[in-house]
């Protein structure tokens, strides 16, 4: 790994993938509050200093203002290679688990680092413009009435998921490879009163 001068590396004009509006405001600014990330994760370029992979970052980092940036060159792959790693690198593999996220994570930094996490306002209303990732067993409808239960630690999270057999749900239409999962979080008012033993 080296170091370069920010204008001596070129942007891809093939590449694929963009960060638009806020989320680009966010690479700015976790570039700028940290940039020993760039350290860890340098700029990818060829032997004529065009981007393979990091584009985004590059484009980040002139708008932060930087002079000079951490820099891989990987002047060793063939043109069908350097492809291979431009949309590889910028691949999503995996997913998120949810529950992990929002138990074990701050949801603010999780948000500030740029994830997309569905967040609900004051009113449990969706926030305008996010894209709520779980889904849920019934649909919330404005005829039904409901009961927000919040806890402080896991334990009973984990007593309540065991007693109403809350599990992971895909969302309908998606494929097996790609399936959008969540936690099945809205249950039926009868199966609480059940529990209850008030039937």
């Amino acid at each position: 790994m080296q170091r370069a001068a920010i204008g001596t590396i070129l942007p891809n004009p093939t590449n694929p993938r963009i960060i638009k509006d806020a989320k680009f405001k966010k690479l700015v600014q976790s570039i700028t509050e940290f940039p020993e990330m760039l350290e860890l994760r340098p700029i990818v370029v060829d032997k004529n200093y065009v981007v393979l992979g990091g584009n985004m970052r590059l484009k980040a980092c002139i708008a932060a203002g930087l002079k000079e940036v951490p820099i891989l060159v990987a002047d060793n792959l063939s043109q069908e290679q350097q492809e291979e790693f431009m949309i590889k690198d910028n691949a999503s593999f995996g997913e998120w688990d949810w529950d992990i996220l929002a138990n074990e994570w701050d949801a603010n930094n999780l948000n500030d680092w740029g994830l997309d996490v569905p967040f609900l306002n004051e009113s449990l209303q969706p926030i305008k413009g996010s894209d709520p990732e779980i889904e849920i067993t019934e649909e919330i409808l404005e005829e039904h009435n409901y009961i927000v239960f919040t806890f402080d630690n896991k334990l009973d999270w984990q007593v309540i998921k065991e007693i109403f057999a809350i599990t992971t749900v895909c969302k309908p239409g998606f494929t097996d490879t790609y399936q959008q999962k969540g936690l099945g979080r809205v249950q039926s008012g009868k199966k609480l009163l059940d529990v209850l033993q008030l039937k």
